[in-house]
């Protein structure tokens, strides 16, 4: 079983516990740098961005999450997670920090504010999914070692992708009690254990 964080500094971190708990990980939350230790992998739940990123980097955890990462270390993000998880931002804040890991170009809020939020039938990594988007944003474009794992309306808008062992999604999967995209992540985070 393998032990998979979420990183407890905002959103749905309950949430993403339970579903991960589900998917047959042992899940904690994740407040310091010396508690990634103890994990195999790591979710990066949903909230603000730019106050995840200033959160982290008041905690000191901003250096560690990107040395872990950049270790090899399987992460997966949720909408501001996404953010958090690109390279490049656009529509970013004066100074907002990333942890970065996946080339990809990523729009803050790119389908509009929290009054725009919707739900949308889509397909992720060849299976149909029902996803919930809030204030979400979008893949602008993607680096040629970057697989699209699914789009959705407007206009075929890439909305999950994978690189290595970094997931990435725009939407919310902890919301709908589909534990897919979570047993997707646990699968990776078990492959990537098991090759080590």
């Amino acid at each position: 079983m393998p032990a998979i964080g979420v990183l407890a500094l905002q959103g749905d971190v309950r949430e993403h516990v339970r579903m991960l708990q589900e998917a047959g990980a042992s899940a904690m939350a994740i407040r310091r740098p010396g508690e990634l230790d103890a994990v195999d992998g790591l979710v990066i739940p949903g909230g603000e961005s730019t106050t995840m990123g200033k959160l982290a980097e008041a905690f000191d955890m901003l250096q560690p999450l990107r040395m872990r990462i950049k270790e090899g270390m399987p992460a997966y993000g949720s909408c501001a997670g996404m953010i958090m998880l690109a390279d490049r931002i656009e529509d970013g804040a004066a100074g907002q920090q990333t942890l970065g890991g996946i080339d990809m170009v990523v729009r803050r809020n790119a389908f509009g504010r929290q009054i725009d939020s919707f739900e949308a039938d889509l397909d992720f990594a060849g299976s149909p999914l029902h996803a919930v988007f809030i204030r979400a944003p979008w893949v602008e474009s993607v680096g040629k070692d970057v697989d699209v794992l699914g789009t959705a309306e407007p206009g075929d808008r890439i909305v999950a992708v994978r690189q290595g062992s970094l997931l990435a999604t725009s939407f919310h999967p902890e919301l709908t009690g589909d534990p897919r995209v979570h047993r997707y992540f646990v699968e990776m985070v078990v492959n990537t254990v098991r090759d080590q």
